[in-house]
């Protein structure tokens, strides 16, 4: 490869020289002198090192060509399984392609990327050990340590890409795919809300006790002022609609509306058919839908659970896990790759069919504890990081036992 660049550049040298009608200076002959002379050792095996470069190379190929035999089977069963829903109602193709699709493929890639992290280390080093290339390199001097190093750098390319998609694009594309189902495949949102009590301001608090998110409505409104433990103001309201076309956030207009002003034993009130009024609270704040913090960047995320747990609304635990589970997931490629080149860098007998299943069960494991861990802690009170980060640690137990088993 290096010498046929160099020939290109020979030749390119020399058709320059000869073209005396561009009055090429000597600076951009030396230019391309040089470049022939230094560009090929940019290239990235030369960076990291052949040893590193041919392993990286082989990680982050099988990774990606896993992605997209194991996500294309996926989306032929998705397919065949909504064909009849889709076919009810009617939607227009640029939609399903665009709209589900094209947002499907990233959500479950990064969804299952620590099993396709773990069938790619297992299948291309069970390969590797196959060929004896494992065991010449260690005969060769190079410790496990050694060997282990371009793998971790994969990991690291690996890791930053998974947490950047999943922080900052992939929710993106979540609304839009949900909204697509919501139209077409019949999973309907939660659009209604019952006996919903939030802190809206120091000493204000809010309550409504019924709240429909499809009109922006709800019934049954009161808002309380309080000075320390005594109630001063009592505002209550028949309804209250969310003023959607208004240029700033938090406008409200309430109907049929009683404020009691309370001082002492003294009481005024004031009545009235509409009022507008400012309220700092959102129809997001009343509504919860299944998988909604999926649809916020983690910069949202955190905007949303600081203004929540301000206003003492105990609905941010699935916010919490879903912020934590993000930075989990992204460090799975490390554990999950020391487990794989620890059991797989041994050359057995029979091939590479049990290492794949022995990766199989513990991916698949892997993920189902991450969704039990996440269960724990909206309905059993654990802690929202320690849940998050079960799942990465008891592997990186079983990570330690596997290394410290792995052939030197």
């Amino acid at each position: 490869m290096r010498n046929q660049f160099n020939k290109i550049i020979n030749i390119a040298a020399n058709k320059l020289e000869n073209l005396k009608h561009l009055q090429l200076t000597t600076t951009a002959i030396n230019t391309l002198k040089w470049l022939r002379n230094h560009l090929p050792f940019l290239h990235p095996k030369y960076l990291v090192g052949l040893l590193n470069w041919y392993i990286i190379k082989k990680f982050i190929g099988t990774y990606i060509f896993s992605i997209i035999l194991i996500i294309s089977i996926a989306i032929i069963f998705d397919f065949n399984e909504n064909l009849s829903k889709l076919t009810e109602y009617q939607a227009p193709w640029r939609a399903i392609i665009f709209d589900y699709y094209a947002n499907f493929v990233p959500y479950y890639s990064n969804l299952f990327s620590p099993l396709f992290v773990f069938i790619a280390v297992i299948f291309f080093t069970s390969k590797l050990a196959g060929n004896s290339e494992i065991i010449s390199m260690l005969a060769a001097g190079v410790s496990f340590n050694r060997l282990m190093r371009p793998y971790m750098i994969s990991c690291v390319l690996i890791a930053s890409l998974t947490y950047y998609l999943n922080s900052f694009v992939i929710p993106h594309g979540t609304v839009i795919r949900l909204n697509f189902k919501s139209l077409y495949l019949n999973s309907k949102k939660n659009t209604a809300a019952e006996n919903v009590q939030l802190k809206v301001a120091e000493n204000t608090v809010a309550y409504i006790q019924n709240y429909d998110d499809k009109y922006k409505r709800g019934y049954g409104f009161s808002l309380d002022k309080f000075d320390g433990n005594k109630l001063i103001d009592h505002l209550t309201a028949s309804e209250i609609q969310y003023d959607t076309i208004a240029d700033a956030k938090y406008h409200w207009k309430i109907s049929n509306w009683k404020i009691r002003k309370l001082k002492g034993l003294k009481e005024h009130i004031t009545t009235g058919a509409e009022m507008d009024t400012v309220i700092m609270m959102e129809p997001t704040d009343l509504v919860y839908s299944k998988g909604q913090q999926e649809t916020f960047t983690s910069p949202e995320l955190l905007d949303y659970i600081s203004k929540q747990t301000s206003r003492g609304s105990k609905n941010v635990v699935q916010y919490e896990v879903e912020y934590h589970k993000r930075i989990a997931m992204s460090f799975s490629s490390f554990v999950l790759t020391i487990i794989g080149l620890s059991l797989s860098s041994r050359k057995r007998k029979g091939g590479m069919g049990m290492y794949l299943g022995i990766g199989l069960a513990l991916s698949v494991s892997y993920i189902l504890l991450q969704t039990v861990s996440s269960t724990f802690a909206i309905n059993a009170n654990t802690p929202p990081i320690l849940a998050a980060w079960i799942p990465n640690i008891i592997f990186a137990a079983i990570a330690y036992f596997c290394y410290r088993h792995a052939p030197n």
